[in-house]
């Protein structure tokens, strides 16, 4: 399993936006190949932050088969206006599972 991991900066009045379209694109995750789940957590101490976390089998699923379809450029288009900064994104695996 690999996580995708982007750390994402929405623009100020906007976090309420953000969170509608994220909540529009869980069937555009649920569908992608090799999906298999996605989360976004908010900062509490720095309300417009937010982490998306993706769970994918392959860095591929991500950077070759989702980042190429429709359903990312509809993502975009569902929370990209909110975006105050470009997303970071990298990719994790699990190296220890304390608990």
């Amino acid at each position: 399993m690999v996580y995708e991991i982007a750390q994402l900066t929405i623009k100020d009045g906007e976090e309420a936006a953000f969170e509608a379209g994220a909540k529009k694109a869980v069937p555009l995750f649920q569908r992608a190949k090799g999906c298999m789940g996605m989360s976004i957590e908010r900062s509490i101490e720095n309300p417009q932050h937010y982490t998306l976390i993706v769970e994918w089998e392959t860095v591929d699923d991500h950077m070759v088969h989702f980042r190429n379809s429709p359903d990312f450029q509809e993502w975009r288009g569902l929370v990209g206006g909110t975006f105050a900064a470009p997303p970071q994104v990298h990719h994790t695996q699990v190296v220890l599972d304390g608990f």
